[in-house]
């Protein structure tokens, strides 16, 4: 039986882990033993992880990575408390306006003299969210896969440090055509490293929790109901979101209700500017739900206003329960949809997405050719394991994916 192990950061509310969860569902048990490692036992969707993965201690210098520099002193862990100092002030004297990407490169590099290594070995170790620094740097495996979620062109990072850390890995897995493409326009070096696979998504489980019955505020609201699921950060975009209701609101359009599950660092700039715009009556911010699903089971539309994806989870989870789906025109925006079939693609300004909106609420013959057209795709993707039990069987760090590489 191969050996495999897995890491990610916790199980908090989010896409990235909504996709692994999904991924270990449908891992086969029966040829292949798995090692989960968490730096944190922590997150409201802890309780969904199965049953079959081995679930690894935590181990308290990983777990500081999720907690503040005081808390981390505290700790006990004084060396790497002083290393996030230090890594914050490197990242600061930066001229990106995202300084988060940086720093929180450095303090994983300038911390791995600190870390504990793993001793066990693997047939193949997978880092499931960047940096990659614990299984490219701790671990011993025949292969190392290091998984991308997001555009890379977007995000800022220290480019000579992130590539050395690539380096590492046998493979790069992209969540989509359109992300691997982002990724070698950034990382050309990188091109044979990298394979598509997609996000697994499981139909049936998506339906069956959007049945469960939870305190819903959209069950009673006659109101045309717009929905989004995402972190309430710049990348998703729902700033935008707020300004675009404001638009149609001033248009006439009073009768239109914005809803919104997720959690994040944005919550009180939202707060803040949809009192501003006087939307505190249908722009809703929903809170950290665990369960989405029945809150986009009465929604007339889902709404993506991200200015950049990898592949967002929540748009094929709206499709999977047949909702018609609008989303920005952000660079892998083409993965996601196929524009004006199962899913309508919209400019990334405010008046773009306001103008989206229009047009869907307008035509409802349009929103009824979206949802039916979802009806005859089957979303159940989990043969793209196959690609990940590929690589496995392979001894060593080639595969038949790459015979150039040999």
């Amino acid at each position: 039986m191969k050996k495999v192990l897995i890491s990610s950061f916790d199980m908090e509310v989010g896409g990235v882990e909504r996709s692994l969860i999904s991924m270990l569902n449908n891992f086969d048990y029966q040829h292949y033993r798995i090692n989960l490692m968490l730096y944190s036992h922590t997150g409201d969707f802890m309780n969904l992880l199965p049953n079959q993965p081995h679930l690894l201690e935590e181990s308290v210098a990983y777990k500081t990575f999720r907690m503040s520099i005081g808390q981390a002193l505290k700790s006990g862990k004084i060396l790497l408390g002083l290393v996030r100092l230090m890594a914050k002030y490197k990242a600061n004297l930066s001229r990106s306006s995202e300084k988060g990407y940086k720093q929180m490169q450095y303090m994983w590099k300038y911390s791995l003299p600190f870390l504990p290594k793993h001793e066990e070995q693997y047939d193949l170790a997978i880092s499931y969210l960047w940096p990659h620094y614990f299984i490219a740097e701790k671990v011993k495996a025949k292969t190392k896969i290091a998984w991308i979620h997001t555009d890379f062109s977007t995000v800022d990072t220290d480019e000579k440090v992130d590539i050395q850390m690539w380096n590492k890995f046998d493979y790069i897995v992209a969540v989509s055509e359109e992300c691997k493409n982002a990724f070698i326009q950034k990382y050309p070096s990188l091109e044979k490293k990298i394979i598509v696979m997609e996000n697994i998504t499981s139909p049936d489980f998506v339906r069956t929790l959007a049945n469960e019955k939870v305190e819903n505020p959209m069950l009673n609201d006659q109101r045309f109901k717009i929905i989004t699921v995402a972190r309430l950060s710049y990348a998703k975009g729902i700033d935008n979101a707020v300004k675009a209701l404001k638009l149609l609101q001033d248009k006439g359009y009073k009768d239109i209700a914005w809803y919104v599950v997720g959690y994040g660092g944005d919550e009180k700039m939202l707060k803040e500017l949809i009192k501003e715009n006087g939307l505190e009556n249908c722009f809703v911010l929903l809170g950290k739900q665990t369960n989405p699903y029945p809150y986009m089971k009465e929604a007339d539309l889902y709404v993506q206003p991200s200015r950049y994806e990898g592949k967002a989870v929540t748009v094929g989870e709206a499709q999977i329960l047949y909702k018609p789906v609008l989303i920005t025109n952000y660079a892998t925006a083409q993965s996601q949809v196929k524009d004006g079939l199962d899913g309508y693609i919209c400019g990334l300004s405010i008046e773009e997405i306001a103008e989206g909106i229009e047009t869907l609420y307008r035509d409802q013959q349009l929103r009824s050719k979206l949802s039916n057209n979802c009806k005859t795709v089957d979303f159940n993707n989990s043969k793209e394991l196959e690609k990940l039990y590929q690589l496995i069987e392979v001894n060593g760090s080639y595969s038949i994916l790459h015979k150039d590489r040999l």
